[in-house]
């Protein structure tokens, strides 16, 4: 069916190389992901000339054409044009590919983790969002009296906020498969068994034995599997991430090894019953209790720094908030989502990240005070949709469009963040949910208990107004726009002559 994105497609297709020249295409919040046979023949400056297109990033390995919030419906109309498959994964010849559309390159391990965790969250990462405001409108309707949560519509709604968060491991364990080349159904399987609630509950029963007993990684087991203790973190693997994508790693690689040496006659069932059997068995004897300990690592890290005396919240607050957006330049943002799950996993709320949000408001408003003093029509149009964008958490049209191609506007940006950041960081300002970024993630910080009660929705407003105010008021008296856009005049000029 036609769309009124073919057109744009065609365009994008024919500039990255053409058809042929595709190994995969992706896409995430707001940019299409080209992994390119070569990368030289795609022509970067009549895109980013493209109405339709925001900006070209080369980072990671991916060849990313940023198209802001209406990515999703371009994605789909390069799939149909160019008639790819499979997440648009081709061969040298244009036939689809199996699996994640490898050719056999060796990227570098940084390019190959950013790679896994945008292509397993990613997909299903607009609805973890969706679900975490409805946690939150539904503490900011029992904190305000509005319901109960023994109400129906409590319940309901629910039911559909906390039940993504609580089976998460079966939505990662498909979306792990699809990345892995793996059957998905295999992934959802695995989940399954993750968040089974006989396992889950076996924390109730009586403690057999401890482990690393005497350390800040000591776990308790409940029952033995042929003799080896089973381990597992005190609510089970409901609401993780880490441990289902290590366990489809294994599983993926498993069930190719089998398939290559099962008789044909029993493949069939024959290899998804070892899989399952053995790659399920892995994940509870050693892979979740690995996946555990370095999640307790990594927490344990963020913990020391914001333990600092004195200083700790602040420098790390200062940090995060002055780099967010530089992470969000080449996608390594993503690394950070499995540290905010994991902390709402295990202690119920997440005060490490949220300094992070402060970038999205700054880049906004600085957005903001170069569109107020700009007369130039391109630079304008951009400008305010990218603005009203950024309020809503979407801060790469913003980035890639006004701010990085002018450079000090983004740093100006970045300090503003890092200013409000080291306030939150200061603060301890705790989110109790996972949601978008923007002022609709004000639900987030609404405790469930109602013991914080706004408290922490104030600090992190009143963080996000300094990141606001700094932004525009140091782009305002620091910026000369009329002076940059004379000199990009004087500059395409030059180079028309």
């Amino acid at each position: 069916m036609a769309s009124k994105y073919d057109g744009l497609a065609r365009i994008i297709i024919q500039n990255v190389g053409g058809k042929a020249n595709i190994k995969s295409v992706t896409h995430c919040v707001t940019r299409l992901r080209f992994q390119l046979h070569d990368e030289d023949k795609a022509n970067t400056d009549v895109l980013e000339q493209t109405d339709g297109v925001v900006s070209v990033v080369r980072a990671g390995g991916q060849y990313q054409v940023v198209i802001g919030p209406s990515v999703h419906n371009v994605y789909d109309a390069v799939l149909s044009v160019g008639h790819l498959t499979g997440g648009g994964a081709v061969s040298e010849d244009g036939e689809p590919l199996d699996g994640d559309g490898s050719t056999g390159d060796k990227p570098g391990a940084l390019t190959v983790a950013m790679d896994l965790i945008s292509g397993i969250i990613a997909p299903c990462l607009g609805v973890l969002a969706a679900a975490g405001m409805v946690n939150g409108l539904l503490a900011l309707a029992q904190f305000a009296g509005w319901i109960t949560a023994e109400d129906g519509v409590y319940q309901v709604l629910h039911a559909v906020g906390n039940g993504f968060f609580y089976f998460l491991p079966i939505t990662l364990g498909y979306t792990s498969a699809k990345k892995f080349g793996c059957n998905e159904f295999i992934g959802l399987a695995v989940g399954m068994a993750l968040v089974y609630p006989d396992m889950v509950n076996i924390t109730s029963n009586e403690v057999l034995g401890t482990v690393f007993g005497g350390t800040p990684f000591e776990m308790n087991y409940y029952l033995t599997f042929l003799g080896i203790p089973v381990i597992m973190p005190p609510s089970g693997y409901t609401s993780t991430i880490v441990p289902v994508i290590l366990s489809m790693f294994v599983v993926a690689h498993l069930e190719k090894f089998l398939k290559n040496h099962v008789p044909a006659a029993v493949e069939f069932f024959v290899t998804p019953l070892l899989t399952l059997a053995v790659g399920v068995s892995l994940t509870y004897l050693v892979i979740g209790p690995v996946a555990s300990l370095l999640t307790s690592l990594v927490l344990m890290l963020f913990t020391a720094l914001y333990a600092l005396p004195t200083v700790g919240g602040l420098v790390a607050g200062a940090v995060l908030g002055a780099t967010y957006q530089v992470l969000v330049i080449f996608g390594l943002h993503w690394a950070l989502m499995p540290i905010r799950l994991a902390n709402l996993g295990t202690l119920g709320y997440d005060n490490v990240l949220v300094p992070g949000v402060t970038g999205v408001f700054a880049q906004g408003m600085v957005v903001l005070a170069i569109y107020l003093k700009s007369r130039d029509k391109r630079t304008r149009d951009i400008a305010l949709p990218a603005f009203v964008t950024s309020l809503f958490g979407t801060s790469e049209p913003a980035i890639y469009g006004v701010t990085l191609p002018r450079m000090k506007p983004f740093v100006l940006g970045c300090i503003a963040s890092g200013v409000a950041g080291a306030y939150l960081g200061v603060t301890r300002t705790r989110a109790f949910q996972q949601a978008y970024s923007g002022f609709m993630g004000f639900t987030q910080y609404l405790d469930p208990s109602g013991a914080a009660g706004y408290s922490q929705v104030i600090q992190w407003a009143t963080g996000c107004i300094i990141a606001m105010v700094i932004a525009f008021v140091l782009t305002w008296f620091f910026w000369d726009e009329k002076k940059w856009e004379e000199k990009a005049a004087a500059k395409k000029a030059k180079q028309a002559a």
